[in-house]
């Protein structure tokens, strides 16, 4: 039976670390950290997501502001309104909820949000950053996964990594956050031929192409490491993009999901939060 990697018990002892830094920096600065949420629109997904997020903050220490836009708001009106949050000195994070209405350029919204306070990572200043090895804000989910890689305590260096996936938000932040820590990478993806062959030989497999039960256990080498990112709803039942039941006894760590990757998201959030706090307090 491999060690499943509980992103719940990791994100407990994460949002735990937070409050007590979040205690810190009030003892320090005379404030917490300050995170706005934009939301436009009633999508259940999107709120239930904010909702959880602003709960988290509340009970890390944090202020958290939910500004929610009608989704008839126009792409200039929502710019403006992430103009003011840049502007505004009280406000350490910004994050516009994805995905914004089919009228509002995704990209120009990014684009918009001060770097500095990009606790989502998606601003493309951080994104190179990160690809230039410099100091940067890391998007959460892919920073999340390196947390979780590094509770195995497990030397990374030097192992052979697959990334199943090629998203800026999860594929290709996390192989160079990989190669950041000496793995020779492959990022793969839903087209590649010789899927199979590259998984054998990989001591690390990251899946998150959003297939369910794509990785089967004829494509896992014995004691590997499987980082499972992917969510999909097969009937009543969330299933990832591993075939959990038959590859857990053959790998050496395996994430669940539910229960793995998911909730180590809005914990490294909070996390990013912190550092958006320092970066706007003494940039001042």
């Amino acid at each position: 039976m491999s060690n499943v990697i509980s992103g719940k018990e990791l994100s407990k002892e994460i949002r735990k670390n937070v409050k007590k830094r979040v205690e810190e920096l009030k003892n320090e600065y005379g404030k917490s950290p300050h995170l706005a949420v934009i939301l436009v629109g009633d999508d259940p997904a999107s709120l239930s997501y904010v909702t959880a997020k602003e709960r988290a903050c509340l009970r890390a220490g944090m202020k958290s502001t939910l500004i929610r836009k009608e989704i008839s708001i126009t792409e200039t009106e929502l710019l403006q309104e992430i103009e003011k949050l840049n502007n505004d000195n009280g406000v350490h994070g910004i994050l516009v909820q994805l995905p914004v209405p089919k009228h509002i350029n995704t990209n120009k919204v990014i684009d918009a949000i001060d770097y500095r306070k990009d606790v989502d990572g998606f601003h493309p200043l951080n994104i190179a950053y990160l690809h230039m090895g410099r100091k940067a804000i890391y998007p959460a989910t892919p920073k999340g996964i390196m947390t979780m890689l590094a509770s195995t305590k497990v030397d990374i260096e030097g192992k052979s990594a697959l990334v199943i996936g090629r998203s800026n938000i999860v594929g290709k932040p996390v192989a160079m956050l990989l190669l950041k820590e000496n793995a020779t990478v492959t990022i793969a993806h839903s087209r590649t031929r010789n899927l199979k062959e590259l998984a054998l030989q990989s001591d690390i497999i990251v899946a998150a192409v959003g297939r369910p039960n794509m990785v089967t256990e004829d494509m896992v080498k014995p004691g590997a490491i499987i980082i499972d990112v992917g969510v999909n709803r097969v009937g009543d039942k969330l299933v990832g993009d591993v075939d959990f039941d038959n590859v857990k006894d053959k790998a050496a760590f395996i994430t669940p999901v539910p229960g793995g990757v998911g909730p180590m998201t809005i914990a490294t959030l909070l996390e990013n939060t912190i550092e958006t706090f320092l970066v706007c307090e003494n940039d001042k």
